[in-house]
């Protein structure tokens, strides 16, 4: 069995993920992006629970390819990814001890820049081709 990767509970993964998706609802930029691809917020949240449990405890109860999901989404852009990360920030600081706050943020930020990467580089390669 790996250990984790910081000291954290699956509970107060759950409690994060709860407390984040609802200050993305309320927020000016991000809640409409969400609310475009989000039907069921409980089972988002799960997923979403799911994917950092994994990423953090190494369970293996997530299914999915983030990087696909926002490409895919089509309303995400390279820009969403700073206040997503600054809210996300917040959170962690408001809802867990300060180690933990800390080496979540940090893979958090490890994960969001290879998505910010992603989607910017498909966006750079939409449309045909330039030809010079």
């Amino acid at each position: 069995m790996i250990p984790p990767r910081f000291d954290i509970t699956p509970e107060q993964i759950d409690r994060v993920v709860a407390t984040f998706y609802a200050a993305i609802r309320r927020h000016e930029e991000l809640g409409p992006i969400f609310a475009a691809h989000v039907a069921d917020w409980p089972a988002h949240e799960a997923k979403i629970a799911a994917f950092w449990r994994n990423a953090i405890l190494y369970e293996r109860s997530y299914e999915g390819s983030p990087m696909r999901a926002h490409i895919m989404a089509g309303n995400v852009h390279g820009q969403h990814f700073a206040p997503w990360l600054m809210l996300f920030d917040e959170t962690l600081r408001r809802t867990l001890p300060p180690e933990a706050a800390q080496g979540w943020s940090a893979l958090a930020h490890r994960i969001g820049a290879g998505l910010r990467m992603g989607v910017e580089n498909m966006a750079a390669t939409a449309g045909p081709p330039v030809l010079r």
